[in-house]
């Protein structure tokens, strides 16, 4: 059965991003095990607010990957993206399927929908060195005690610091 995996960076206090929805503090000295899980994965699954910020990366950051983009209202058509507006029902179906695991990409509502629902398998978060005071939450609205097992830390030369965990 494939997996939905939660694969995302914060603050150390909990942030996804800083005011204004910056990103700019995030590390990008070193790939910090991001090739080896994008080759993992199959599909990925994330937030308008998301989509809009990939679509600022100079480029198309997800190539060769099915991505479904989770919105409430009316989109453009987008070769890259199916938009989708119901998230429990289509990551539902999505894990019935085959094929490798799929990618929560965020944002913190999508998160704490799916989390609510029970359908997120792992959290793979890596927690940069840094404070940001505030900004957007990792998440909010959580509506019960959620349990994990650690699977395995990894520390980086720059202070990063990466947890896995299974959710049980």
């Amino acid at each position: 059965m494939r997996k939905l995996i939660l694969f995302i960076a914060s603050s150390l206090d909990g942030y996804i991003a800083g005011k204004n929805g910056d990103i700019s503090w995030l590390f990008t000295d070193q790939d910090y095990g991001y090739g080896k899980f994008f080759a993992s994965i199959g599909t990925l699954i994330m937030g308008k607010k998301t989509f809009e910020v990939s679509l600022t990366f100079g480029g198309w950051p997800y190539p060769g990957k099915k991505c479904y983009v989770f919105t409430r209202n009316k989109h453009k058509n987008d070769s890259r993206v199916d938009f989708a507006n119901n998230p429990v029902r289509l990551t539902k179906e999505l894990l019935k399927g085959h094929g490798k695991d799929i990618w929560l990409v965020g944002g913190s509502k999508i998160i704490s929908i799916l989390l609510n629902a029970g359908l997120i398998h792992e959290i793979r978060l890596y927690v940069h060195p840094i404070i940001l005071g505030s900004g957007i939450p990792l998440f909010k609205n959580i509506d019960k005690k959620i349990n994990m097992k650690l699977i395995k830390i990894k520390t980086y030369s720059s202070g990063l610091v990466q947890l896995h965990y299974k959710i049980i």
